[in-house]
């Protein structure tokens, strides 16, 4: 044995330096001068499972950074160990598996007990060479299945040498032996430590790598064979006289249509390919609050639901949980994307297929619905845009119940079981600059979407040269599903029986609203988004370049003093530096003249600029509102403005999806209050009025008011159109396409070159939230007001300026004769 120690010991030093040289550590999480280390405490390194290679790299690691000597043996009073010490893993044999040893803490424990001052401090360490999801078959597990103690070497060895340039270390906090003692038997304690050691490792190694991977194949087999499947193909058998294997085999054709095929190898060559990819089309990827995620990936579903902004959505997320050392999720994609060549890639990188629409069809939908089921409940992470498509306009779409209503079934069908707890993780994605720009413009503008396809990649790929600024990736607060259902419906957990609850219609549209609201609760401001801002609340899009940056100033200070959501993220630098990145991006042109340079936006600047501006235009909503207030009216009260802007808030917030809050006074008190402080109001006793002298501020103020028009022009245009006729007239689709023409007649005579500011979407939009706040209800498919919304509706009057109205007023004569 001592012979064995020294040859061992001796081999360490060129084995250590040996592996410094080959091993590049790709990622370390925490940083390790952030690890809250007790410097007073001899420290002691526990790794999941005996590991030469583990043990060497982590005594180079440690000798790097400064950390406690992680090589050799640490004497601790009257105890000597390894300063890394592996948990046991089961003896293995060729014909059966042994009992695991004890864990070696026995005499650490036997010594604290005797003496506390002889404390210890464990740090748990995983190492991850490479970040293959487990798998449950191919020749290397059936090779290793039961696994010889040397071909678990050899295999080692391969991993070493193969994945040798993509490990990472996860440093776990440090745990206090001390802490960990109390009253039971020594070997009982001994192996509390080593269970809450293993559950860590346990949860770390499902956040890193995900559930097991089963064969796409038997999966395929499994869902074709699973009882509801074979119940819709019986169904759909006697319905349409079809022979049962011809179901069977078109149940099959859909589950390869739509199942992913992860693939390591795959995994590793897009974070590669897509690496170089985002140095060159973007300036950096700045990622914000993934720790809310770690926190909870550990012994959690995962369901991303980010906004959808663009097609590089679907990558740029899985590249950033990737790098960042989470597991990549599965990702639903439309049936669209799966093209020759891009498709295959996309299916081994982790996306599955769906159709746009599969209602006429039971037996594909119930198909894919036992294919989500499956993957829910194993645990592997999910992501899926609950807009259903891509946002032309920039803003966030309703959220579409089909994806949802699903996911909340399948957590149903698995609750009975006790499944694994499941959580949504919003995620804001903000882009300085879009590939797609030219061809939302072009849809808005009525032209038709085109087909993707290859020859499209192509195309874009011959824009790589062009500067597309950075993007910002936000993690909103993450939902729990449970939570949510407890404050929804706090019986349901009796009521699981139920296979098709009558709540769901209900509760489903809810959690739309609530994940879309936690999406914009994390909006991501930017250099662009703030210009557009500014520029697009001027009457001809240009503004001086001094006024201009005093606004971005204004801006962020706003979101400073009172954000417009939990988790948004600002810009770093100065307005000079923002103006500049926006003139870099060819956003606006900056004109030189002798009394002080002009910024402009032309016509297509100027559209393009609006798809910005409505990413981030729900952060302004109460002060762009409390402002425009002051735009006819000088001077008001507390009482006043309350009263002025209650009616309309509620169906603002619905449009723009923000919280409500908790109370319209007090958060107009604050707002009330940071006006003033930013000089562009002035308080008098218990009033506030615009500066009678600063007509700087003056300007300042209207155009923060500026960016709620357009929002309480579509509404005034629509309750004239509505309060024109007498109750009853109107069917909600004939409002909606009444009230659109009427805004696109209103820009056309405007000069105003806004697609967006006519869209169908956001009338019909308006109509709904007046059903939802009771002012309209429907009565044998017409809507119906009484005289409240009459008198409401006057009382808004006052918010607008007298030549204002009388546009609209005209507008809308002029379009009833």
């Amino acid at each position: 044995m001592g012979l064995a120690r020294m040859l061992a010991d001796a081999l360490r030093a060129p084995l250590e330096g040996l592996m410094a040289r080959w091993a590049r550590i790709r990622l370390i999480e925490p940083d390790p001068d952030a690890l809250p280390l007790e410097p007073t405490l001899p420290t002691l390194y526990v790794l999941p499972h005996p590991a030469l290679s583990d043990t060497l790299l982590l005594a180079s690691l440690a000798r790097a950074h400064g950390l406690p000597a992680a090589g050799g043996r640490r004497s601790i009073g009257a105890v000597t160990l390894p300063a890394c010490l592996p948990l046991p893993a089961p003896s293995r044999r060729l014909w059966r598996r042994t009992r695991r040893a004890e864990a070696p803490f026995l005499s650490l424990i036997e010594q604290c007990r005797g003496d506390p001052a002889r404390d210890v401090q464990l740090v748990p360490v995983s190492i991850f060479w490479g970040r293959a999801p487990g798998k449950r078959f191919g020749l290397w597990q059936l090779l290793a299945a039961d696994s010889w103690q040397l071909t678990g070497r050899l295999r080692r060895l391969l991993s070493v040498m193969i994945n040798g340039k993509d490990v990472e270390v996860h440093l776990g906090t440090p745990l206090r032996l001390s802490e960990l003692l109390d009253a039971r038997e020594i070997d009982l304690t001994n192996r509390k430590v080593a269970r809450l050691l293993r559950v860590h490792f346990r949860r770390l190694r499902t956040r890193v790598l995900g559930p097991d991977l089963s064969h796409r194949r038997t999966l395929i087999e499994g869902i074709a064979a699973s009882p509801e499947v074979r119940r819709i193909i019986r169904e759909v058998a006697t319905a349409e006289q079809c022979s049962v294997p011809r179901l069977e085999g078109r149940a099959r054709r859909y589950g390869r249509e739509i199942a992913s095929s992860m693939t390591y190898p795959v995994l590793r060559f897009m974070a590669g390919l897509l690496r170089r990819l985002w140095s060159r089309l973007y300036d950096g990827v700045a990622v914000h609050g993934l720790a809310r995620v770690k926190a909870v990936a550990g012994d959690h579903t995962l369901v991303y639901v980010p906004c959808h902004r663009s097609h590089i959505d679907y990558l740029l997320l899985s590249y950033v949980l990737y790098r960042d050392g989470l597991m990549p999720p599965h990702v639903a994609a439309g049936r669209n994307l799966d093209m020759p060549l891009i498709g295959p890639l996309l299916r081994r990188g982790g996306a599955f297929f769906m159709r746009r629409s599969f209602r006429d069809n039971r037996l594909y939908a119930t198909v894919f619905n036992e294919y989500l089921h499956r993957l829910i409940a194993r645990g592997h992470p999910l992501e899926y845009f609950i807009e259903g498509g891509r946002s032309r306009s920039g803003r966030l779409l309703p959220a579409r119940p089909g994806m949802l209503s699903m996911t909340l079934r399948s957590y149903l069908r698995s609750a009975r079981g006790g499944g694994q707890p499941l959580v949504f993780v919003p995620v804001y994605i903000g882009y300085e600059r879009i590939l797609e720009s030219g061809s939302y413009q072009r849809e808005l503008q009525g032209g038709g979407k085109r087909k993707e396809s290859p020859w499209a990649l192509l195309r874009v790929l011959g824009r790589l040269r062009q500067p597309f600024g950075q993007v910002t990736v936000n993690i909103g607060e993450p939902l729990s599903l449970s939570a949510f259902l407890d404050a929804e419906v706090p019986d349901w957990r009796r009521r699981l029986d139920d296979p098709r609850p009558t709540w769901l219609a209900r509760v489903v549209p809810r959690l739309g609203e609530t994940l879309s609201r936690r999406i914009n609760a994390a909006a991501a401001l930017n250099p662009v988004s703030l210009v557009a801002l500014v520029l697009l609340a001027t009457p001809h899009h240009a503004i001086e370049a001094s006024l201009l940056k005093r606004q971005l100033a204004l801006l962020v200070a706003l979101q400073h003093r009172l954000p417009g959501g939990h988790h948004v993220s600002l810009p770093e630098g100065t307005p000079d530096a923002w103006l500049d990145r926006v003139l870099v991006l060819g956003m606006v042109e900056r004109r030189p003249h002798p009394l002080g340079d002009i910024i402009v936006a032309d016509d297509h600047q100027a559209s393009l600029l609006g798809w910005y501006r409505n990413n981030v235009l729900h952060l302004f909503a109460l002060a762009g509102l409390t402002a425009f207030a002051f735009r006819h009216q000088a001077c008001h009260d507390l009482d006043g403005l309350e009263a002025l802007l209650a009616p309309g808030w509620p169906i603002l917030t619905r449009e723009l999806m923000i919280a409500p809050p908790a109370s319209l006074r007090d958060d107009l008190a604050g707002m009330l209050a940071a006006l003033v402080e930013a000089g562009l109001l002035e308080a008098e006793g218990g009033s506030w009025r615009r500066p009678r002298e600063s007509l700087e501020a003056g300007e300042q103020l209207r155009m923060l008011g500026g960016l709620m028009q357009p929002s309480l022009e579509r509404g005034y245009l629509l309750l004239s159109v509505l309060l024109s006729e007498s109750s009853g007239h109107f069917t909600a689709d004939e409002l909606t396409a009444r009230s659109r023409e009427l805004a696109e007649r209103l820009a056309l005579l405007s000069g105003l070159d806004a697609p967006e500011f006519f869209d169908t979407q956001l009338f019909s939009g308006l109509v709904e939230s007046l059903e939802a706040q009771g002012w309209l209800h429907t009565e044998e498919g017409r809507l119906v007001f009484d005289d409240r919304l009459r008198e409401a509706a006057q009382r808004s009057r006052a918010l607008f300026d007298p030549a204002l109205r009388h546009r609209l007023q005209l507008v809308s004569r002029q379009e009833g004769g």
